[in-house]
C-alpha cells in the first residue's frame, strides 16, 4: 500500500523538491496550497492538490483526512516584506492549527521543519541539537516558538513527530545566493572582515533525503534532528567554491566590517518607516561575522543520513543552473 502523505509548503523550493521526490518513489501526495495555480506542475506530476491556509482550520481538515505522514514545511520567511504579526499568525498559531488537524485525523507521523536559526550565533561551533535557543530576529523568534509548540504535542502524545532543522539550503531553482553568485562573477564582491567565519551548507537533494527519513525511520517520536552537509566551511572557502564555479577570480582585498553595519543601520532607520524593504541592513553583515557550523552525527546516527554532495560539486550545479536560466 502507497504511503498516504500531506506537504505544507509544496509551492516553495523545498516543499516542492520534497512533494517532486516523493512522487518520483510512488507516495500517494497530498499538497495543501493557497493558489492551485502555482500547484499546476506537482498535479500535472500526480499530486492532489487540497486549497487551503494554515491560519484557516476548517480548511486543514480535507488536507489531513487519511494521511500517514505530515510533512510540514510552509513557513513566512524573513525575506518576505510583511508585517511582523504574520511570522506568528502562520509559524506558530498556524503551526498549532496543522497540529490539532493532524491529532485529530489521527495522523502517524508529524514532519515539522524548523531551522537552525533558532540557535542562532554558535558560540562554541559546531552546535548540537541540543545547543541553547538564541534566536536572532522575529522570524527566528517565531520559529522558535513554533517549534516549541510542536515538541510540547509530541511530549504529550498529541501527536507522533519529529523535528528537523535544515542548515544552508541552496541548489538549482533556489535565488538566496544569486547575488553572490553574479557579485563574484562580475568581480564585483566584497569581502567584509577576515572571511574566517565558519559556514555551513545543505544540497538540496541531500536535504530532502535527509526529511523523507525523518518521516519513515521508526522509533523517533519526539526528536530533532540537524541536517546538513558534510562538514562545514569558512566564509573564505565558500566563496572560493563559488569564484571556481562561475570561473571568477577570488577577491584578495578585506574590508571592516563596522561602516557595512552602519550603512545598514541606516538604511533601515530611513526604510522602515516608509515600509520599503532597506537595500542594506544589519542582519546581512551576520554573514560576515557569525560563526554558523552544526553538528550532524545524530542524524547520521538515528537516520541513517549520509550527505553526499560536496560544497565544490554543489556551487558547479546550482552555477549551471544559474546559467542555463540566464541569472548569471
Amino acid at each position: 500500500m502507497k504511503r498516504r502523505v500531506l506537504v505544507t509548503g509544496a509551492t516553495g523550493f523545498t516543499g516542492g523538491h520534497l512533494a517532486r521526490a516523493l512522487l518520483q518513489r510512488e507516495y500517494d501526495v497530498r499538497v495543501l496550497v493557497r493558489s492551485r495555480e502555482k500547484a499546476v506542475e506537482l498535479q500535472s506530476l500526480g499530486a492532489e492538490i487540497i486549497k487551503g491556509d494554515l491560519t484557516d482550520r476548517q480548511s486543514l481538515k480535507p488536507a489531513v483526512e487519511g494521511r500517514d505522514t505530515v510533512y510540514h514545511i510552509a513557513a513566512v520567511y524573513r525575506e518576505q516584506n510583511v508585517p511582523r504579526s504574520l511570522f506568528w499568525d502562520v509559524n506558530v498559531e498556524g503551526t498549532g492549527n496543522l497540529l490539532d488537524a493532524a491529532s485529530e485525523a489521527g495522523v502517524g507521523r508529524f514532519v515539522h521543519c524548523s531551522t537552525v536559526g533558532v540557535q542562532g550565533e554558535i558560540a562554541d561551533p559546531p552546535a548540537s541539537e541540543e545547543a541553547p535557543y538564541n534566536p536572532g530576529d522575529y522570524y527566528q523568534e517565531s520559529k522558535v516558538e513554533g517549534e516549541l509548540l510542536a515538541l510540547d504535542y509530541f511530549k504529550k502524545g498529541i501527536v507522533p513527530g519529529v523535528v528537523f532543522r535544515p542548515v544552508g539550503i541552496y541548489g538549482p531553482g533556489d535565488t538566496r545566493f544569486l547575488k553572490m553568485f553574479r557579485f563574484i562573477a562580475k568581480k564585483q564582491f566584497r569581502m567584509f572582515g577576515s572571511g574566517e567565519v565558519l559556514y555551513h551548507l545543505t544540497y538540496i537533494d541531500d536535504l530532502i533525503e535527509g526529511i523523507i527519513l525523518t518521516g519513515e525511520i521508526p522509533g523517533i517520536e519526539g526528536e530533532v534532528f540537524t541536517l546538513g552537509g558534510e562538514g562545514y566551511v569558512t566564509l573564505n572557502e565558500f566563496v572560493g567554491a563559488v569564484a571556481g564555479a562561475v570561473n571568477a577570480h577570488v577577491p584578495k582585498r578585506r574590508y571592516p566590517v563596522w561602516p557595512l553595519w552602519l550603512a545598514g543601520a541606516l538604511c533601515e532607520f530611513v526604510c522602515r518607516p516608509l515600509r520599503i524593504s532597506p537595500p542594506i541592513y544589519r542582519r546581512r553583515v551576520d554573514f560576515f561575522v557569525k560563526d554558523r557550523a552544526f553538528d550532524i552525527s545524530k542524524a547520521k546516527k538515528m537516520l541513517g543520513y549520509k550527505p553526499r554532495v560536496t560544497v565544490q560539486e554543489g556551487m558547479r550545479l546550482t552555477a549551471e543552473w544559474y546559467k542555463k536560466e540566464g541569472l548569471i
